[in-house]
């Protein structure tokens, strides 16, 4: 492969990481469990804040499907994609979004910023390993305050937490 063509191949593999980011994010709004367990590899993980939640697109299909079945109306906006590709087949993502979720009878707004592995596939790249990490989220009413806390993930049901990319003050 010349190195235009490579070069080429690079800018190709990023478009389709970022397209499958989206389809990811549109699948998850619409409930459509099926694209988004076609969006993981066969022994992908999906965790929380470092937890391993669940293995397999399926298990990732029923924790996702979980999840959602108490929430109203949702809005994942991806912001960036920054990827780092280990070799032809092998890639690490990091991905940031804002979410506005409707649950526990108010609007949540938050950010987070998933922490990927990617791999490509006989059907093109699909996620490996996803770690979801909260910076911050809230009831639209507490955003203010909570972003400024020193425990600005307030999820409906759990005492606040600290954020999962604490602002470095050693600096």
């Amino acid at each position: 492969m010349t190195e235009f063509e490579q070069r080429l191949r690079l800018l190709e593999d990023r478009a389709q990481l970022d397209d499958l980011i989206v389809r990811y994010f549109l699948a998850a709004d619409s409930d459509d469990m099926k694209a988004v367990g076609g969006s993981f590899c066969e022994d992908a993980t999906f965790a929380s804040s470092g937890v391993v939640d669940a293995t397999g697109p399926q298990a990732i299909m029923d924790f996702i499907a979980a999840a959602r079945a108490h929430m109203g109306l949702t809005l994942h906006t991806p912001h960036y994609g920054l990827y780092t590709f280990l070799n032809d087949d092998h890639a690490q993502g990091l991905v940031g979004a804002h979410l506005e979720l409707s649950m526990a009878g108010s609007l949540r707004y938050g950010a987070v910023r998933y922490q990927d592995e990617y791999r490509r596939t006989r059907d093109g790249w699909r996620i490996g390993k996803r770690d979801m990490r909260t910076i911050h989220i809230a009831s639209w009413s507490e955003v203010g305050e909570s972003f400024a806390s020193d425990v600005p993930v307030r999820w409906p049901g759990i005492a606040p937490l600290p954020s999962d990319a604490p602002r470095r003050r050693d600096r």
